[in-house]
């Protein structure tokens, strides 16, 4: 029974970030980086929403994005948030998984692990 709801929960994720970044079905992602995003998610106990991932230089431009963003890399991703709990429940999920590079925003959480940028950094987005 177990693993059937492992496997449905799985599945949905999955659907979720094939239908909305094709380009990760295209390989852009990182695969090291996508395991430890899966232990994170498993850790947390949550689903894990994805708002932004791999990203076109043109795709990048249009969302404001930096020159050398890590989604450009297949290194990030935004988490949608919804709550405070569930921003605390992903943060640990993160660290839990070794993540460094943590931005917090006010709907999102970016996480990436660019070792070209400073590592074990946690900043906002708040104006």
């Amino acid at each position: 029974m177990w693993f059937y709801f492992w496997l449905c929960i799985n599945l949905f994720i999955f659907y979720i970030m094939t239908k909305y970044f094709k380009e990760i079905d295209d390989g852009n992602m990182n695969q090291e980086f996508l395991a430890k995003l899966d232990i994170a998610r498993g850790h947390a106990g949550i689903p894990f929403v994805i708002s932004s991932a791999y990203r076109t230089p043109e795709h990048n431009e249009e969302v404001g994005g930096a020159k050398d963003s890590a989604h450009l890399k297949g290194l990030a991703v935004d988490i949608k948030v919804y709550s405070s709990n569930q921003r605390y429940e992903i943060i640990r999920g993160l660290l839990f998984a070794g993540f460094h590079r943590i931005g917090i925003g006010k709907t999102f959480i970016h996480v990436d692990m660019d070792s070209s940028k400073a590592p074990r950094v946690i900043w906002d987005y708040y104006k």
